[in-house]
């Protein structure tokens, strides 16, 4: 009897110290969780960045009133574009850099931008390993929609995985906000923004 009771003693001491540790365990996860997410870092403009599979540098952004490298605005529209050169860092053609960047601060109508290559105007390419092309991300906006003087744009970037923990199978996964480049918007109210296409 005195054998059992000790053992119901030693059970509960266990259990009590458990559950002790589990409580201490999620209150320093709910403090760590609750302490303010680090910014992403301001990162230069003037200089190529490794975002993942591409390489980006960004080089002008402006907005446009007309046409501009290929993409047609809406009567009432204008366009917040972002040129940057664009570099294809894997071993396959690929088209997936829709995600790379994002204004901050900017009500967008649709997230997702028309991008286009600017030698030519081709909506949407296959970027070929290796190659750098100069790429037009251009996002429509209202008439009448605010732009500053100066934009923060978002570089997302992805980590290249040998094999992926679901399909086991090797591709870049886990999209995460590398940094921050600043540029100044300007604001060009020509017929035909150059490089517009006839």
């Amino acid at each position: 009897m005195l054998k059992t009771a000790r053992s119901r003693v030693q059970t509960w001491i266990t259990a009590g110290a458990g559950t002790i540790a589990a409580l201490f365990v999620a209150g320093l996860m709910g403090a760590f969780g609750a302490l303010p997410a680090h910014a992403p870092p301001q990162l230069p403009p003037d200089t190529a960045i490794d975002a993942g599979r591409w390489r980006v540098q960004p080089v002008r952004a402006y907005v446009s009133h007309a046409r501009v490298h290929g993409v047609v605005l809406k009567p009432g529209q204008k366009a917040l574009v972002l040129e940057a050169d664009l570099t294809n860092r894997t071993a396959q053609s690929d088209k997936a850099y829709f995600d790379v960047f994002r204004p901050d601060g900017i009500d967008l109508p649709d997230s997702r931008p028309m991008i286009a290559l600017t030698r030519d105007a081709t909506l949407t390419p296959e970027l070929h390993p290796g190659m750098t092309e100069r790429m037009a991300y251009v996002w429509p906006l209202a008439g009448d929609a605010a732009v500053p003087p100066t934009l923060a744009f978002g570089i997302t970037a992805e980590i290249f995985k040998p094999r992926d923990n679901l399909y086991g199978t090797p591709g870049w996964y886990n999209p995460y906000r590398l940094g921050t480049v600043t540029l100044p918007v300007a604001d060009v109210r020509a017929t035909e923004t150059p490089g517009s296409g006839s």
